[in-house]
């Protein structure tokens, strides 16, 4: 298989940069697998779990937040607000959030609160998600 450049950005930090053999990542039109010489585009990208298979490495993880990539002349870019490794998320942390956001959501306040408690909720359960397969 032939790498392609890849660059993963978060709002407080470069991720990675790097060569890729191959890339999943959840976008709004579904989820989108990336080889080197993939066509060019652009995508919204939808919380999740982002793959990526770095040359002579396992298959790696990340729960990810909304963002944009980009994939044009074999160069793809990635910007996401957020992107955690499985062994930086604290697990107890996100169960909290996801509770806290839960009750928001039962109190029914107003239509702010009850978007900002949906999008804490899905980035929690993301994590978790991404943290319970690190453990497999």
């Amino acid at each position: 298989m032939e790498p392609f450049q890849v660059h993963i950005l978060a709002v407080d930090r470069t991720f990675y940069e790097g060569p890729c053999l191959s890339m999943t990542i959840p976008t709004s039109d579904g989820e989108y697998g990336i080889l080197a010489h993939h066509s060019n585009m652009i995508a919204a990208i939808q919380p999740g779990i982002l793959r990526y298979q770095i040359p002579g490495e396992p298959p790696h993880l990340a729960a990810i937040s909304p963002g944009m990539i980009k994939v044009e002349k074999n160069d793809v870019l990635v910007l996401v607000d957020s992107a955690e490794r499985p062994e930086e998320i604290d697990a107890a942390r996100a169960r909290r959030e996801a509770e806290e956001a839960q009750e928001i959501l039962l109190q029914k306040e107003s239509r702010q609160e009850y978007r900002v408690a949906q999008a804490t909720l899905a980035r929690a359960l993301n994590r978790l998600r991404v943290k319970s397969r690190e453990l497999e």
